[in-house]
């Protein structure tokens, strides 16, 4: 995985469960960044940057959680929603 060596690092460092609470403030932080930008009172480069910290903790998740067990489910729900799309 590309970013194996600091997510080992960060697990290491602070726990899995510290890993945990960040995913989590990391994407109430992203929430919060759209609802702003719908009423332009932030711009693109805040969503981009949150969306960078969204997509390291998932990086991170996925790494913990395990990359082949994700990327199944994954197939799973790709799987689920062509049948959506091809139902409309």
């Amino acid at each position: 995985m590309k970013h194996e060596k600091i997510y080992r690092a960060t697990l290491e460092k602070w726990g899995a469960e510290a890993q945990y609470d960040q995913a989590v403030e990391e994407c109430a932080e992203l929430i919060a960044a759209l609802k702003h930008f719908k009423r332009d009172r932030v711009g693109e480069e805040e969503i981009i940057s949150e969306l960078a910290d969204v997509t390291l903790m998932v990086g991170q998740l996925t790494w913990m959680l395990g990359a082949e067990k994700v990327e199944a489910a994954i197939d799973e729900k790709l799987a689920k929603l062509q049948g959506l799309l091809d139902k409309g």
